[in-house]
């Protein structure tokens, strides 16, 4: 394939709503730091990182994806080093440890590390993809994701664990396997779900979980109504401000939630709520539909993959997005509990607005090498 045709078959769609998502993100979080001086910095840096970000896209696209696959040990071994080292050294939020301080940047390996995880596993089925569907393919694929999982939930981040759960749940359904297993699991599942509520609605301390999570729990699923300052706070000014917001919006930096500092990380967790205030279910409705044109992107170019691999480059990450975005969203709207997990593109955060863009950047190599693309 030339390298023509190889860049005509580069999805400028797909490349289109990143970058709008991203300037939508960064003109929201513009607004959210409602003139903090101590924030304001931030919408400068996530203007370097959205930049960067799209420099990456170009980077990794013109590299062809297999070249990482046949990477996939050194990779594997760096980023479990970074989260050893994370867990040992890494600075602390909420009780977990996140991220590493590098002069006046902070680097979260675990953002990357669910690339890397998408990479490591689409090697797997790719070279798996002619044994038989039995426990032993399926232990496999766990084996290759227990490594990075494990060292997540140590930090702890139950968040991401359950993310990288669902991305192993889907390539595994994907790939083909037996319904008996996935009844298996998903009964244990279930019993596992229900005694962490159990628990954490008894005031039981649960190994790998801190306090402040199985409080979230709680808050939940048996909210308390005279919770009024405490761990609902959040979640109240949310609604308010979403439900304030109307059909149009109170006007760009003109949402009181937001503008008053009501709302709390709100240019980062709640960022779904403060753009829902300040441009209504109108803009909450852009933003669903920026990150549903990129999902579609993700899933046509793993339809239209020439191997397995690329396939679940692409039904990864576009299942990370997809994910992701749900949850945030739900969680702003009351419907899921609290989480960590960022709103994709639109949520401040320089790690994870890379690790994105690099894994658009490992879809648009897969869409790169297709056949010629139909429109």
């Amino acid at each position: 394939m030339t390298r023509e045709l190889s860049w005509r078959n580069f999805d400028f769609i797909l490349l289109g709503a990143v970058i709008l998502a991203s300037a939508f993100g960064t003109v929201m979080i513009r607004s959210a730091v409602a003139g903090n001086e101590v924030l304001l910095p931030l919408v400068i840096r996530q203007v370097y990182f959205a930049i960067l970000g799209v420099t990456v896209i170009f980077v990794v696209a013109s590299i062809d994806y297999r070249y990482w696959l046949a990477l996939y040990r050194p990779i594997y071994l760096a980023i479990m080093i970074f989260l050893v080292t994370l867990t040992g050294f890494g600075q602390s939020a909420f009780g977990a440890q996140r991220w590493f301080t590098v002069g006046v940047l902070f680097l979260q390996p675990t953002e990357f590390a669910k690339i890397i995880a998408i990479i490591v596993l689409a090697r797997y089925f790719d070279s798996a993809q002619d044994r038989p569907r039995d426990l032993r393919w399926v232990l496999g694929a766990i084996f290759w994701a227990s490594g990075i999982v494990v060292m997540i939930l140590l930090q702890p981040n139950l968040s991401n664990v359950l993310l990288l759960s669902v991305i192993l749940a889907v390539m595994l359904w994907i790939n083909g396997v037996q319904v008996r297993h996935v009844a298996i699991a998903g009964s244990v599942g279930a019993v596992v779900m229900v005694i962490l509520i159990v628990l954490s609605v008894l005031g039981v301390r649960i190994p790998f979980l801190q306090a402040y999570q199985q409080e979230r729990i709680v808050t939940f699923v048996v909210p308390d109504p005279n919770d009024t300052y405490g761990n609902r706070y959040n979640v109240q000014q949310a609604l308010i401000a979403i439900g304030s917001g109307g059909l149009s919006g109170e006007g760009y930096g003109q949402g009181t939630q937001t503008q008053l500092r009501f709302l709390k990380v709100r240019h980062t967790d709640f960022i779904f709520a403060a753009s829902s205030e300040e441009f209504g279910m109108v803009g909450g409705a852009f933003i669903i539909l920026t990150l549903a044109v990129i999902v579609w992107r993700c899933v046509r170019a793993a339809q239209k993959s020439r191997d397995v691999a690329g396939a679940m480059i692409g039904f990864g990450v576009a299942t990370l997005i997809f994910f992701q975005a749900t949850v945030n969203i739900g969680m702003n709207l009351n419907l899921l509990p609290v989480s960590g997990l960022p709103l994709p593109f639109i949520s401040y955060g320089g790690s994870g607005l890379t690790a994105l863009m690099l894994g658009i950047g490992l879809v648009e190599a897969v869409a790169m090498r297709h056949k010629q693309m139909e429109f």
